[in-house]
């Protein structure tokens, strides 16, 4: 009865989890074996997991009855098993030895985790699923495209199978799994120590208090919560999850119309991506691709998600002026117990700034000390709340249910992710063994010869037919893989080139038809979708100029220092221009305002993209005050004239 009671689904996931936690804690500290042996034991233990999750929530296939997926379950984790022991124990004879000429049980176990990675992405990333396929199909048949630009001479399925599995360089095994496993699975464990002990959530509320008093600020919330999650959250859907679960019924109760509450959190969730230090996971493939510290792209990342979130939280207000009256509302208490967990929250994002910047320590060891410290500092604060000042606020919490949590977390969004970026893994591989990845750089290469601009706006429509399909991590990758050498090649900078295809792959959250933080912020809202989305799209359309901004106020993603700042704050000023000028109201008059706005958004656009500093720098001078202006007219003008009415909170 004992071992029944213990013997379930949970418990095989939290060991599970265990295994591969304390094996990759090791990792970080030892770096013992590389990141491709981590990778050829891990990956089976990763897709266990998943499989395990996907069962646990409503079982795999929904449509079978329980027992075929009971079934299904064990053989696929047999599958798993097999397929760790064969790749464990014979892994110096694959990587090295065998390398072109592999045994048939090479072959087939090959075949075993290329078709259960295949069906998992199926299940939890159709549209990678989709494009896989049809570039297996590509592959194997491309002789017969009657279209010259798509031709090549095929291969074998044999070739697929090996060039996604055993040969290791590439696919499954490849670069991209072995960054979620590593720099990705250390930064991850800050993410979890934070819902170990709910410091999220603690965090949301203490954003709440400081928001302000006012109906016009409540919407602020939304932003200042999302920007905070967004350092350790990489998905937009997860992050209006997170914080929208809060944020929309509080806005909503002030009086907040559905659509405009889902539209913030929206547009808020999305900078989250760009807010180191996870910046949408693609941030640590950008390192990998450039050969650099992943502290280099954090500090690239500061300056942009500064611009991105002063610019917001500017169109957010004045779109709030227009909607609320400015009273007051009652102050929020918050537990000292909640208040702590936030500043050990931000504490460890200082103490790993602290390693990374100043003490140079790499990417895994910072973030393996980091989760270390955060998780000691909650853990010593449960003790003294629970037990010395016997706090009821933390009488909710269990220190064997937190830490069980936060290794449940880890081991899950560290298994997801590896699921993601294996199935990429399989995309980009076959992208290279067909030769698209040549030509479609060609082609981009010719249009860049013809015009720089044309090249730019070119590869903007193709980021974005892209970014409508997929994830943001797989449109960065996708985008980086073909646009980036014909850029380089005609003078761009890498980092340019590179950070165009990150802000590229982030609009793509948002771009129509298809943004998951959308859909789930108006869920939570009972809103529109699609009124939702372009309600958000008009929030950040200011924000959109930043994507070209650049390439003329280069600094901002070349040269970290001064040099930086002051193209960081000329593009702050330029955006916060061009966002007064669409959101905001001068005169009542609707003629001379028109021409107010005008004015603005021309002179904004001049800071922003004229190539002469000196003229960026006169011209910015004008668009602050008139900016500063513009809201403090804004102001009187645009309050509604009777009070809203509150909505029930969904």
């Amino acid at each position: 009865d004992r071992i029944a009671r213990h013997a379930n689904l949970n418990n095989l996931i939290f060991l599970l989890s265990i295994v591969m936690f304390v094996w990759l804690c090791w990792y970080f500290y030892t770096g013992f074996g590389g990141p491709t042996e981590l990778v050829a034991s891990l990956v089976p233990i990763a897709l266990m997991l998943q499989i395990l999750h996907m069962h646990k929530n409503g079982y795999i296939y929904k449509r079978l009855p329980p027992i075929v997926n009971h079934i299904l379950v064990v053989i696929y984790m047999g599958l798993c098993i097999y397929a760790f022991y064969h790749f464990f124990v014979e892994y110096e004879q694959i990587s090295i030895y065998r390398q072109g000429s592999y045994t048939r049980e090479d072959f087939i176990m090959g075949l075993v985790v290329f078709l259960l990675v295949m069906e998992l992405s199926r299940v939890a990333h159709a549209e990678l699923f989709w494009v896989n396929v049809v570039m297996v199909v590509y592959t194997l048949w491309g002789y017969l495209s009657p279209i010259d630009f798509f031709w090549h001479p095929g291969t074998s399925f044999y070739r697929v199978i090996t060039s996604s599995t055993v040969e290791l360089s590439t696919g499954i095994y490849g670069m991209y799994a072995q960054i979620a496993l590593t720099t990705i699975g250390a930064f991850l464990l800050l993410a979890a120590a934070a819902r170990g002990f709910d410091a999220q959530g603690a965090m949301v509320s203490f954003m709440r208090r400081i928001a302000g008093k006012s109906r016009q600020t409540i919407p602020q919330t939304a932003v200042l919560a999302s920007s905070a999650v967004g350092m350790i959250s990489g998905s937009g859907a997860a992050n209006a999850t997170v914080v929208g679960a809060f944020t929309i019924p509080l806005m909503k109760r002030y009086g907040v119309p559905a659509e405009f509450a889902a539209a913030v959190e929206t547009a808020a969730s999305m900078g989250g991506l760009i807010m180191p230090p996870v910046m949408a996971v693609a941030g640590f493939v950008m390192a990998e691709f450039l050969g650099v510290s992943y502290w280099s792209v954090m500090l690239r990342g500061f300056a942009l998600a500064f611009i991105y979130y002063s610019t917001l939280s500017l169109s957010v207000y004045l779109l709030s002026v227009r909607l609320m009256p400015s009273t007051p509302i009652e102050a929020v208490t918050l537990p000292i117990y909640d208040q702590i967990k936030t500043a050990i929250f931000f504490l460890g994002i200082i103490f790993l700034t602290i390693l990374m910047g100043v003490l140079n320590y790499g990417e895994q060891l910072a973030g393996l000390y980091t989760g270390a410290f955060m998780f000691s500092l909650l853990i010593l604060l449960f003790l003294f709340f629970k037990y010395v000042r016997k706090d009821p606020a933390a009488d909710k919490d269990s220190l064997f249910a937190n830490i069980r949590i936060m290794i449940e977390t880890h081991a899950e969004m560290t298994s997801y992710l590896t699921l993601l970026l294996a199935t990429l893994g399989i995309m980009v591989g076959l992208f290279t063994v067909t030769g698209f990845i040549n030509r479609m750089g060609g082609i981009l290469l010719h249009i860049g010869e013809w015009h720089i601009i044309a090249l730019i706006l070119m590869s903007w429509v193709f980021g974005w037919l892209v970014g409508a399909g997929l994830p943001p991590t797989a449109t960065y990758i996708v985008l980086a893989v073909i646009i980036v050498d014909p850029m380089r090649k005609i003078g761009i900078d890498p980092w340019i080139a590179h950070f165009f295809c990150f802000l590229l792959a982030v609009w793509g959250e948002l771009s129509p038809p298809t943004s998951l933080a959308a859909a789930v912020s108006a869920r939570i809202a009972e809103a529109s979708f699609m009124k939702t989305m372009w309600e958000a799209l008009k929030l950040c359309a200011p924000i959109t100029f930043m994507t070209f901004a650049i390439f003329t106020r280069s600094s901002l993603v070349v040269n970290p220092g001064w040099m930086q700042i002051s193209d960081m704050l000329l593009v702050a000023i330029s955006t916060c221009g061009v966002t007064c000028a669409i959101f905001g109201r001068f005169t009542r008059n609707r003629g001379s305002d028109v021409m107010w706005r005008a004015a603005l958004a021309l002179a904004s656009l001049v800071v922003m993209f004229h190539p002469d500093g000196a003229v960026s720098l006169a011209m910015a001078a004008i668009v602050l005050p008139a900016t500063v202006y513009g809201v403090k007219r804004h102001q009187i003008i645009a309050p509604p004239k009777s009070e809203p009415q509150s909505q029930p909170a969904s």
